[in-house]
């Protein structure tokens, strides 16, 4: 893919470490000027991380995947653009071949890329789960501090409530992992909540 003058990226990974985190974020901030998406990427971050320690994996690696998912949305958001234009730029950065079919299988509609590794099925169930538990924050004063996971499952059952989010890929992305719905939940609110203030989700004053 040719990334065209305004678009080539402004670090070259390749030549660092192609899972430096500050690199990553760097090139998260220069395709996404959204602060909320920028905060979604963060969020999946954290969730990513947390799962990683769980199954004894690459903490690094997993949220570096976390926090490049979604890199390349804000200047293409049409399917198949997103996330095909961010894993040709990622290519082109040097990074890893897992890290970039892990964001490929988050989409759906790509379906040469089914999800088959933990790391790929981490993601899926991380991403529309971490921006709904998100959007329950946000009507929430004490935001993420004392939310636990049947408040969630209360607000999934409300249709009206976050609409855009998907709540089939949540359950699905669940069952997929092999973990309870219920305890997904909650485990990604505890992932979350060290990082509340840096989400925009600790409560006023705090």
């Amino acid at each position: 893919m040719t990334l065209g003058r305004f678009s080539k990226p402004l670090l070259d990974v390749s030549l660092l470490n192609m899972l430096d985190r500050q690199a990553a974020y760097d090139l998260v901030c220069q395709y996404t000027a959204s602060d909320s998406l920028r905060k979604h990427m963060l969020a999946v971050e954290a969730a990513m991380r947390a799962y990683a320690g769980r199954f004894g994996e690459d903490v690094e690696k997993w949220g570096i995947v976390g926090l490049l998912h979604d890199f390349d949305y804000e200047r293409w958001p049409n399917p198949p653009e997103h996330p095909l234009q961010g894993a040709a730029i990622l290519a082109e950065l040097g990074y890893p071949g897992d890290v970039i079919y892990a964001i490929k299988s988050h989409a759906d509609y790509l379906t040469d890329c089914p999800r088959v590794s933990r790391l790929d099925k981490s993601l899926y169930a991380c991403d529309e789960l971490a921006g709904f538990i998100t959007a329950v924050a946000l009507v929430r004063p004490e935001r993420l501090v004392g939310l636990e996971a049947r408040s969630v499952q209360k607000k999934l059952k409300q249709k009206g409530f976050a609409a855009a989010i998907n709540r089939e890929d949540i359950e699905r992305g669940a069952a997929d992992l092999g973990v309870p719905l219920a305890e997904h939940i909650e485990f990604v609110i505890a992932a979350m909540q060290p990082v509340a203030d840096t989400l925009g989700l600790a409560p006023a004053g705090s």
